[in-house]
């Protein structure tokens, strides 16, 4: 809340001095007075949301009541919950509480599926999700000698930030924050200062030596943000397996506590992107139920990521330990798809260019010929870029199987390896449109309550999609297919 009145009340004051509309002394008077409200208003309310929350754990079910106005009573019973979270930003940590999230692991979290018991001491917490995810009989063998600590998976390694450089947080940390600093500028009363700056600038050192300059700064500064990012968010990563729970430990300054049951658990993802993969990175996503696909924010926000980018190899022994087998699925071979799925992109990849200039060519014409100079320079630059994607993306097209498990791989830029679980399979469908049919080509969907809830195999021999289909999900397709 008080960074929310810094960023309101900073540009308010700035403008009213700059604008002397009225004296110094009175506007910091009533800007200080407006954040005291504020301020006061929201510890007042949080003050008596918290006295109004009631909860309690009983063997059966944990209930909570909440609201101050509107009354809430609700309940989860405890062989529902599937998921208990603990996370403790800073200020949390400084009055030793933490916020814990209950979950069902229902696919789509609704509001009676997921309880949150807001500023309950650190060492409750721990306590709570110990026993809220202890199981009466454990749903998997497991060989770990009684008394001895859980068994560590995986640990942070510093030598794990090599691949946040050839990420593409850098150069979007890096526009963030030209964005925020132009925007102080303006706060200040600075842009005009700083773009007459910049032309003088511009004109000692000349054009195409500024720009490259500036691409540098910036990069270097997302540089530096990322790396801040990505250490505050895996900062003592652990992973380590308790009984038949999966818990995900990590954070600097906000303390991350994830928890996984196994028998959520219907596979892994390797995830390498393009950086990444080029170093010979991947991190790992596990696919689960009630883990909602959510996109991060900044590095290191998602929380289905089991392991952060690290070594391949060691992504690949992780998810064996995850998935207790002598060797991770992910390994296993993966069959490549026709060569109409290339010709298929390659062509999808110059209509689009072809498109966007013949509109560039159009306005040009009839408009404004500059724009004419526009299209064949974009030009020079969209179809590299647009043929290069194309390709990568039919190099990162495939799928395979072994006896347990079905491998699905996709994707344009950061390369995906579901590995799925056949007993998790519970539907399966196969598409063509008429251009894919004229190509011998088919779409090859396996539907699961989990993760995504469906892994794409896109643009396969469909002589061998049912084939595939039988071999994995014979159950599913024997009545409806008839055999020569």
């Amino acid at each position: 809340m008080l960074g929310v009145c810094v960023a309101i009340g900073v540009p308010v004051t700035s403008g009213l001095i700059n604008n002397d509309a009225l004296p110094v002394p009175l506007v910091l008077l009533l800007v200080l007075s407006g954040v005291v409200v504020v301020v006061g208003a929201v510890v007042l309310y949080d003050y008596l949301r918290i006295r109004k929350t009631w909860f309690r754990v009983t063997d059966e079910k944990v209930e909570l009541r909440t609201g101050i106005l509107r009354r809430q009573h609700r309940a989860v019973h405890r062989e529902r919950i599937r998921t208990v979270d603990v996370h403790a930003h800073p200020l949390y940590r400084v009055f030793g509480v933490a916020k814990v999230h209950i979950g069902t692991g229902e696919h789509a979290e609704s509001e009676g599926s997921q309880l949150t018991l807001d500023a309950v001491s650190r060492s409750f917490a721990d306590m709570l999700r110990d026993d809220l995810l202890t199981r009466p009989a454990p749903t998997v063998d497991s060989d770990e000698p009684v008394g001895e600590p859980p068994p560590v998976l995986a640990e942070f390694d510093l030598g794990w930030l090599r691949y946040v450089p050839v990420s593409i947080w850098p150069g979007v940390l890096g526009v963030a924050a030209c964005g925020v600093a132009w925007q102080i500028t303006d706060w200040f009363g600075l842009r005009d200062s700083v773009l007459g700056q910049a032309a003088e600038l511009i004109r000692e050192l000349s054009l195409w030596t500024v720009i490259p300059l500036a691409v540098v700064v910036v990069l270097v500064v997302g540089l530096v943000a990322s790396l801040a990012f990505g250490v505050e968010a895996w900062w003592n990563f652990r992973l380590q397996r308790t009984g038949d729970t999966l818990q995900v430990r990590r954070g600097l300054l906000i303390h991350r506590s994830l928890s996984l049951a196994e028998d959520r658990l219907r596979g892994v993802e390797l995830v390498e992107p393009y950086g990444a993969r080029l170093l010979g990175g991947g991190r790992l996503e596990a696919v689960a139920t009630g883990i909602r696909d959510n996109k991060p924010d900044q590095p290191g926000e998602d929380t289905k990521v089991l392991l952060p980018e690290a070594p391949r190899e060691i992504a690949q022994r992780v998810a064996a330990e995850i998935l207790r087998e002598p060797e991770s699925p992910t390994t296993a071979d993966i069959t490549g798809h026709p060569r109409a799925a290339l010709r298929r992109r390659l062509v999808w990849a110059v209509a689009a260019v072809a498109v966007v200039e013949a509109v560039l060519v159009v306005i040009g014409l009839t408009v404004t010929s500059i724009l004419l100079h526009v299209a064949w320079i974009s030009a020079l630059v969209l179809l590299p870029g647009a043929l290069f994607v194309a390709i990568e993306n039919y190099r990162n097209l495939g799928h395979g199987h072994t006896a347990d498990y079905l491998l699905v791989r996709y994707g344009v830029l950061a390369r995906r390896t579901a590995a799925l679980r056949r007993s998790g399979i519970i539907g399966v469908t196969v598409r063509q449109s008429p251009f894919q049919r004229r190509l011998g080509l088919a779409d090859f969907t396996v539907t699961t309550a989990a993760g995504s809830g469906a892994f794409t195999a896109y643009d396969a021999d469909d002589a061998e999609v049912l084939a595939v289909a039988c071999r994995v999900v014979p159950d599913l397709l024997d009545p409806f297919v008839v055999r020569d």
